[in-house]
């Protein structure tokens, strides 16, 4: 019988979001053909127009609400209106507590993380790919490295006369006082409430950029690490498996969105890396397996199924592994249509967390702990945490719904960080933390955040233990590394938005800390500073048929100094298959 078309060999519709097929003119095409307008619009006003126009009416209500306080207040029998009002919106906050002050930062960092920390991160991007590429011929490390100081610095001045530029543009049409005659023709103040808003976000933007500029000129830049320790100066050791980005897929023939028809088809790479693990833990036993996000390739229930199927055929690694979750894993909208949108009510994005959270419960729920979030305390573990939900969740799960999604809205973020304590004063903890930023659209899904809340919790626990040696680990890279991008899009797309903060924020917790991450798929080992680094390939994407792909194990441990050191990686290969396109 003669075969027209292989199945196995998939076709051009396994290519439809393939950054390695497709050029990104050609994937922008798409999404312009094939983006919902009407969701479109509502996505933008709910994110943008509406905290725009909150913020750009304040000072016009304000000022009339303080004019007829102050009227009010002449008179003493209606001036105790203005009083009780007050005891109620002090009620209100008070009685809102916790929620008000999350919702109130997640706005705030939502419409930063939209509009103020991309535009610097376009503006310093640019600059140094620009520079980096003029140089490149003439850039060692350390040269590498002063540059990119040089331009976060200038980044930071350009983008502060560019938001003076639209001050001084935007001034004219701005209002700043209001009286309630206002509220008669609100139509009038829609130009003033646009051109407030403007104005105010340009000026935190200003500040904010030439603060950002300066900070990024004076840290530590990220350089190839090279100070590996050998055995015999540790006192004490850990060996890690470091695997990342294994977009496991939930059919036996299934194409990975990023590759398409030119990465690995099915999971045969994902039960080759198990076996080459087992043999390892066999010969050497292994303290940890760790996977750093992108478990899965779309989120979907049968690509979490897939993983936890081949997981369980090892229970003696399964019981030291320990996941986290990356953008795939949670923001993919649908891995079949990049043009897709999800509104920022609906639960699509809530169904995609539980199911997270289920895979990362099954593997891990009775060791790692979470913090109290009212006490920056360390926990219950992340079982007992869960327990008063499992119902809740269960139900949602098979039916969904509006009301269900609002009543777990909280249960994702409080469950991060997740904590694997030291068994010992000086032994080894870990930190797994959830860098996916929210977002509704998947052409954008790769971009990345650290709440201010897990930053809180990191330097709680690690004040706990102030003798133990930590791994910080989480899904994306925390900036830019050494080395020219392959394409500027892949640069700004895939960043952690506030990542140069957080290396800060890391860095005042002294040299006992390793950063483990995954997301670009890039095999670098570095520091900034005494912060050390290391990122992991992915052992699953980028090679085809039997090219080999590999991953590491890595040994940490305490030199007689009591510093936190790290033995040359042991690199382990992952052989292709004919299955494997």
């Amino acid at each position: 019988m003669t075969t027209l078309i292989d199945p196995k060999m998939g076709d051009v519709e396994a290519d439809a979001s393939s950054t390695k097929r497709r050029s990104l003119l050609s994937l922008t095409g798409s999404l312009l053909a094939e983006i919902s307008l009407p969701k479109l619009i509502l996505v933008w006003f709910l994110l943008v127009a509406l905290p725009a126009l909150v913020l750009g009416l304040v000072p016009l209500v304000g000022t009339a609400w303080l004019a007829q306080f102050s009227r009010s207040l002449a008179s003493s029998y209606r001036g105790i209106w203005p009083f009780i009002i007050l005891l109620i919106v002090a009620a209100i906050g008070w009685l809102g507590g916790k929620p008000l002050h999350r919702a109130a930062e997640q706005g705030f960092w939502s419409l930063n993380s939209l509009a103020i920390q991309p535009a610097y991160a376009l503006f310093r991007e640019a600059v140094r790919h620009f520079l980096e590429a003029m140089f490149e011929s003439r850039l060692n490390e350390k040269r590498r490295a002063r540059l990119r100081g040089v331009s976060a610095a200038v980044a930071g001045l350009l983008l502060c006369l560019f938001c003076l530029a639209v001050i001084a543009v935007s001034w004219p049409y701005s209002r700043w006082t209001g009286d309630l005659s206002d509220l008669t023709a609100p139509l009038s103040l829609v130009v003033p409430t646009l051109a407030n808003a403007l104005i105010i976000l340009c000026i935190y933007c200003a500040g904010a950029a030439l603060v950002w500029g300066l900070a990024d000129a004076a840290m530590d830049q990220p350089q190839g690490f090279i100070g590996f320790s050998h055995q015999s100066e540790l006192t004490r050791k850990w060996r890690v498996a470091h695997l990342s980005d294994i977009h496991v897929v939930g059919e036996q023939y299934g194409f990975r969105i990023e590759s398409g028809r030119s990465g690995p088809r099915g999971n045969d790479r994902l039960a080759q890396l198990f076996v080459r693990l087992s043999a390892i833990d066999s010969e050497n036993r292994l303290d940890h397996i760790l996977i750093t996000g992108d478990i899965t390739d779309a989120g979907r229930s049968p690509e979490w199924a897939e993983f936890s199927t081949t997981l369980s055929r090892y229970p003696e690694l399964a019981e030291r592994t320990l996941l986290l979750p990356g953008n795939h894993d949670i923001n993919v909208v649908d891995r079949a249509n990049p043009a897709r949108l999800d509104l920022p009510i609906s639960p699509a994005r809530r169904l995609r967390e539980m199911r997270a959270l289920s895979g990362m419960a099954t593997v891990q729920s009775n060791r790692v702990r979470v913090v109290d979030h009212s006490t920056w305390e360390l926990g219950a573990t992340l079982a007992q945490a869960l327990a008063p939900y499992r119902t809740d969740i269960a139900t949602f799960a098979d039916r969904g719904g509006f009301r269900l999604a609002a009543s777990l809205a909280t249960i994702w973020a409080e469950a991060f960080p997740m904590i694997l304590p030291p068994n010992e004063d000086e032994g080894l903890g870990i930190i797994l933390l959830d860098s996916t930023a929210q977002t509704h659209f998947s052409f954008t899904n790769a971009l990345g955040l650290i709440s201010s809340e897990q930053s809180k919790a990191i330097k709680a626990v690690i004040k706990r233990f102030p003798r133990a040696s930590w791994i910080v680990a989480l899904h994306h890279h925390l900036i830019e590394y050494p080395g020219l991008s392959k394409a500027f899009s892949v640069r700004i797309g895939t960043a952690l938005i506030n990542g140069s903060w957080f290396v800060r924020q890391l860095q005042q917790l002294g040299d006992r800390i390793i950063v483990m991450h995954g997301h670009r798929h890039i095999d670098w080992i570095g520091h900034c500073g005494k912060l050390k680094i290391v990122s992991a390939p992915s052992p699953v994407m980028g090679s085809t048929g039997r090219d080999v792909t590999h991953f590491h194990v890595h040994t940490f441990g305490i030199d007689r100094e009591g510093v936190l050191v790290m033995l040359p990686p042991e690199r382990v290969d992952v052989p292709g298959s004919d299955l494997s396109v």
